[in-house]
């Protein structure tokens, strides 16, 4: 048997073990981050696609000792780990799509994966040994594959996902696999027969082909996902920004829930901003949190005596679009552009905490609190945190989401509202999401106040605001805990609401 010069294929198989540890660590990393996309709650799809993948690791390396060529399995699992990952992402979109599942294909992907990975560096330990590498210790196996946990968790968020979409990036990552395979079929070509390198070849064929058409593959399972046209659809470094168009009517979809639909968009922006507005002794400065896409400064400019806005988003390229281009600017009255308004991109506990401005209305336009860390944005401390930057006689206003399809999770946030201040409650229906809460706080003791509203308002009038405030028994107040930084009630009572309704 003849094999390649031991101190070269050592070389090899030790950048070999970069490689395979940074590509696993993708993989694990695509499937979490499109089961947090498609399920929501990316706590908990997070921790499920570890706890599985590190599972199945263990799994593969066990599995590992029943294999008796070690360099054949090794490429073997290559080719496996080239084809279901690479490829892992795409399908479960497809599925997505057109059946509305993603369970099967992501978890069965996953454990394959996570078997596969595992076998990868007791066979390698394997090679190394059986080929007389100089020295060997196992351990300096180990350390570099650490070194690729490494290389791929920073690669990730910092290159990966701001420039490659999830089904280009795994297909990526399966070309690198296969160029493992095949780097080490070249090495070991005398010990390997035709059909494994048939295998890798129609499974190269395969990946490279589906790459070359990922962005009409892609473009297709939007279409098909969203319906409507089309005109954007891009990944920035937070979230995946889609917008489409139907009838005349355009709507934002960002992680693919909808933002918003510019045929109902003012019963929902109108009862946010309006009430807080108009019962401010003072609107001189006003702070808007979220609603990166301009609609909420859009309402609150309607008042002629605002003189600063500041607005607080997360994305700078949700701001940036909403304020830059045309179409999407004209939605919401080229309000970005408007020389009052400041735009500061930053989480918004942090910036709250850490800034020293003060506002007289504060119009929180947030995420629904679906994980933990949206969910700290409807806690007892970051409202604590909020009334020590309003003056004194500061009004705050946010949405609480459905009081019909999460009432506890809606009744949580007033609840948890009140520990500051005194609350009004009140609802909007609003046909894209359904029936709609909100909750706006007051200093305790301060006499409600009703200035008019503006006169070219599409629907909200102050008969309509008093009938908002009126709920029947079913969606009506309960007892609700508090959500505070160490308790979270909030995000399960949201996620149990959701699913009993759609799930």
């Amino acid at each position: 048997m003849t094999l390649a010069p031991a101190r070269a294929t050592e070389v090899w198989l030790l950048a070999t073990t970069l490689v395979v540890a940074v590509a696993g660590l993708i993989y694990e990393l695509i499937a979490a981050t499109v089961s947090s996309y498609l399920l929501g709650d990316s706590v908990r799809q997070f921790s499920f696609v570890i706890g599985i993948f590190l599972s199945a690791m263990g799994v593969g390396a066990w599995v590992s000792r029943f294999v008796t060529d070690p360099v054949a399995g090794f490429v073997r699992a290559q080719i496996g780990l080239g084809l279901i990952g690479g490829c892992a992402a795409l399908v479960t979109f497809y599925a997505y799509a057109t059946v509305g599942s993603v369970a099967l294909p992501l978890y069965g992907a996953l454990i394959a994966v996570g078997v596969l990975s595992g076998m990868e560096i007791p066979l390698l330990a394997r090679i190394l040994k059986d080929i007389g590498a100089g020295q060997f210790r196992f351990e300096n196996v180990l350390s570099v594959d650490y070194l690729g946990a490494l290389v791929a968790s920073l690669a990730f968020p910092v290159l990966i996902v701001p420039h490659l979409s999830l089904v280009a990036a795994g297909l990526v990552f399966g070309l690198l696999n296969l160029a493992v395979a095949g780097g080490t079929l070249w090495l070991f070509r005398h010990r390997l027969g035709r059909a494994t390198w048939g295998g890798w070849g129609l499974s190269t064929a395969l990946v490279l082909g589906a790459l070359a058409w990922s962005g009409p593959i892609a473009g297709a399972l939007d279409a098909r996902l969203y319906e409507d046209e089309i005109v954007l659809n891009t990944r920035s470094t937070y979230q995946q920004i889609t917008v489409t168009r139907f009838q005349g009517r355009t709507r934002l979809f960002l992680d693919g829930a909808v933002q918003f639909d510019t045929g109902d968009e003012h019963r929902y922006h109108e009862p946010l901003v309006h009430p807080a507005m108009a019962q401010a002794p003072r609107r001189a400065r006003v702070l808007v949190m979220g609603g990166g896409d301009g609609m909420a400064v859009r309402e609150v400019l309607r008042w002629p005596d605002v003189e600063a806005v500041t607005l607080v988003d997360l994305d700078p390229d949700v701001t940036r679009l909403f304020r830059d281009r045309d179409d999407l600017a004209g939605l919401n009255g080229f309000a970005l552009r408007d020389p009052r308004v400041e735009v500061v991109n930053a989480d918004a506990f942090t910036w709250v905490r850490d800034t020293e401005s003060a506002y007289d209305v504060a119009i929180l336009d947030l995420p629904d609190p679906k994980n933990l860390s949206l969910s700290r944005l409807y806690t007892a401390e970051f409202y604590r945190l909020l009334a020590a930057r309003l003056s004194a006689q500061g009004i705050v206003v946010t949405q609480a989401g459905s009081p019909m399809f999460a009432a506890d999770a809606f009744w949580i946030v007033a609840e948890t509202l009140g520990q500051e201040w005194s609350v009004t409650a009140y609802q909007s229906y609003v046909p894209s999401f359904g029936l709609w809460g909100f909750a706006m706080a007051r200093p305790t003791g301060m006499v409600p106040r009703q200035a008019p509203y503006p006169s070219d308002l599409r629907h909200l009038t102050p008969q309509v605001w008093a009938a908002s405030q009126v709920f029947d028994p079913d969606t009506g107040p309960r007892p609700v805990p508090v959500n505070t930084l160490s308790t979270h009630p909030l995000p399960r009572a949201y996620e149990a609401g959701w699913n009993a309704w759609f799930r």
